[in-house]
């Protein structure tokens, strides 16, 4: 893709995303929806004037990198360590029962074995965008429910983390004997990039930002350094480079300046989620929705009806209130854009096939749809349509 048609494509983009996004405020509808409709409409297996979604897919990326540095800077690392304490069993268990619910209806529906097991790990997320894009500040900041669910999206984008990689390793056929020797590393360099982290914040960044705080455009371009060499070197490490943009934040969350990077770098963020959302509905095949339509709906039906209860009763066990696991199983009631990932790695690898990749996809955008529009009519969130409800 040129520079020319790179810059008519955000224009159908953005364009398109404006006008789309008015109509869905007029119909009181949220914006996701939107911006996932028009990647349908103008991607490649719709009026594909927009081709190329692998190039939105790498750009749109850094939106999530963003929005997990974001995240860190939200988090004072005392109350983090508490709550994935408290989380860990929780976020194990419901891993385990979203995972046998995947591999059974995957196996009723005639897929393979090792099919039916891809279908199964995907289902064993929860959507870290869908989940923090709808928590009021208000709710991450100061309340019991968004450190909830923040630690159960990050102990679960550790257990992601574990599936890539033997995701990963099976691409490498009769190399993949070191596949324990990968985990092991990676497990190895969290703890080191932690500290890696520390250090620098404290020896190198603090006393940056001290010195040079009267310059604003400085502060912002150390920022987005920060966040991505981080993301990086966590990539280099083997682990994911969400998971360094997280470290990156929560480093610099006891800085009294995290607050002002953190509103400095929210239309940024805003601006590649947007193409996140965008690529999702651009990359899905629709010749192929009638071969997966009623597994999808199935499967979509049961992670949205399953998922609140199960959270719900494994809250219960940690002695957390009935209302709060209801509201923490809905805000989590939809699979992951780490279970895209997994779709297309293991496609490529040829661990499954198209049909068995598109059911995920399928799933997940109906999940991302159906989840957000619970939360936005039910619970507080940016993005609610109801004046009553909306928190920013």
């Amino acid at each position: 893709m040129d520079h020319q048609s790179l810059v008519f494509s955000f224009f159908l983009i953005f364009t398109g995303a404006a006008i789309l996004a008015s109509l869905a405020l007029y119909t009181r509808q949220p914006l996701l929806v939107a911006y996932i409709a028009l990647g349908a409409m103008i991607g490649p297996y719709g009026l594909s004037l927009v081709s190329d979604t692998e190039l939105m897919t790498d750009i749109s990326h850094a939106g999530i990198i963003f929005l997990l540095f974001l995240l860190g800077l939200d988090m004072q690392p005392s109350h983090l360590i508490h709550m994935l304490k408290k989380a860990t069993l929780v976020a194990i268990g419901s891993s385990v029962l979203f995972f046998l619910l995947g591999y059974g209806v995957s196996l009723l529906f005639g897929f393979t074995q090792t099919e039916s097991i891809v279908v199964g790990a995907a289902l064993m997320f929860s959507s870290t965008i869908i989940g923090i894009k709808l928590l009021p500040t208000t709710v991450l900041h100061h309340r019991h429910t968004g450190e909830l669910v923040v630690g159960l999206l990050l102990l679960q984008d550790l257990i992601a983390i574990l599936v890539l990689l033997f995701l990963y390793n099976s691409m490498g056929g009769a190399e993949s004997d070191g596949t324990m020797i990968e985990f092991a590393k990676a497990l190895a360099a969290l703890p080191l990039l932690i500290l890696l982290a520390y250090v620098i914040v404290r020896y190198v960044l603090l006393k940056l930002i001290s010195r040079f705080d009267r310059f604003h455009e400085y502060i912002f371009l150390l920022a987005i350094g920060w966040c991505l060499g981080m993301a990086e070197v966590a990539n280099l490490c083997g682990l994911s480079a969400e998971i360094g943009a997280f470290v990156a934040g929560v480093a610099l969350a006891t800085s009294p300046i995290s607050q002002y990077i953190a509103v400095s770098l929210k239309p940024l963020r805003d601006f590649f989620l947007i193409l996140f959302f965008f690529s999702i509905g651009a990359s899905f095949n629709l010749g192929l929705l009638e071969m997966i339509a009623l597994p999808a709906i199935i499967l979509a039906m049961l992670v949205l009806a399953l998922k609140p209860m199960i959270f719900r009763v494994l809250l219960s066990r940690i002695d957390e209130s009935k209302e709060l696991g209801w509201e923490v199983g809905f805000r989590l009631g939809q699979i992951s854009e780490f279970s895209l990932l997994i779709a297309y790695i293991a496609a490529s690898a040829a661990l499954i096939g198209e049909e068995a990749s598109h059911l995920i996809q399928a799933t997940a955008i109906l999940t991302f749809l159906f989840s957000s529009y619970i939360v936005v009519l039910n619970y507080p969130s940016p993005i609610a349509v109801s004046d009553k409800l909306r928190r920013d």
